[in-house]
Formats: C-alpha cells, structure tokens, sequence
C-alpha cells in the first residue's frame, strides 16, 4: 500500500531568470532545484510554501502562484511524493545560503537541467511560460524516468 507525501517547490522567476537552489544534503543532494519541503501538521500547502522558501533562500513573496502538481513514485519505496508547485515573480530580500540550500540565478536559455532531476526538462518551461499542468513520473533510483504523463490544464 502506497501513502502519500504533501511536498511544496517555490520557483522564484524574474525576467529572463530564474532562481534555483543546490540541495546540500539530503533527499535531492547535489542537483539544483526550487525551493520546498514538506507541509508540516496544522499548515496549509500555501503556507508550507512560503516556509519553506524563507528557510532554504531568506525570501518572502507577497503572491504564489499555483501552476502545477506532479506526483513522483519511487519504483521500491512505499511513498508518493505527491509535490504542489508554485511560481513566484516578485520577492523580498536577498536570497541567501541556508543549511540545506545554495541560491543562484541563471539565464533561462542556460538552466543546468543535466545537474536537476530528469523531469525538469519537461516541465520546467511550462512553468516558465505560465501554463498550469498536472503530471506524474515514475523512476527507478533518482535518474531514470521509466514511466511518465504531464497535461497542460486550465486549473491546478
């Protein structure tokens, strides 16, 4: 029997940048990624989100946008990682290194999807063109996809 896991990842976007984190331990060390974590009892996905991105980058953002939702099984592991994305353009502050987090921006046209998990390629400019979708991928260890949907959709 599979359980469920409530996750969040904040993508901070501005003008032909976007800003990513590199994991400097656990689940995800030493790829680059939005910022989240897990929703933590008697806090709402939203409020998990901002948490999170405070904690890992010393952001705060006035308005998230919800603009997907992808589910992630492990072949071997008895969690879905069931993650709520969000965008954000507009923030407060200086993003800052974290214990778990290194802050960096870069160019949209120069993402360093070979150094983030597989799914990235595919999602990530859905979410940098503003489209909502929905999406879940299976992968066998942390690199290989061996089954996989994503839809565009009007609502998240």
């Amino acid at each position: 029997m599979l359980t469920s896991k409530l996750l969040t990842l904040v993508l901070v976007v501005q003008p032909g940048r976007v800003l990513l984190g590199m994991k400097k331990r656990g689940f995800g060390a030493g790829k680059w990624n939005g910022f989240g974590g897990k929703v933590q009892a008697g806090e709402t996905i939203e409020q998990a989100a901002h948490r999170e991105l405070l904690e890992e980058s010393g952001l705060t953002v006035d308005k998230l946008d919800k603009i997907g939702n992808i589910k992630f099984e492990f072949i071997g592991e008895t969690e879905i990682l069931d993650v709520h994305i969000f965008r954000a353009d507009s923030f407060h502050g200086e993003p800052t290194e974290s214990d778990e987090m290194r802050p960096q921006w870069f160019d949209c046209d120069k993402i360093p999807f070979s150094q983030m998990w597989a799914d990235d390629t595919l999602w990530f400019p859905l979410m940098l063109q503003r489209k909502k979708f929905l999406g879940y991928f299976k992968f066998q260890g942390h690199d290989l996809i061996v089954e996989h949907k994503l839809q565009e959709v009007h609502e998240v």
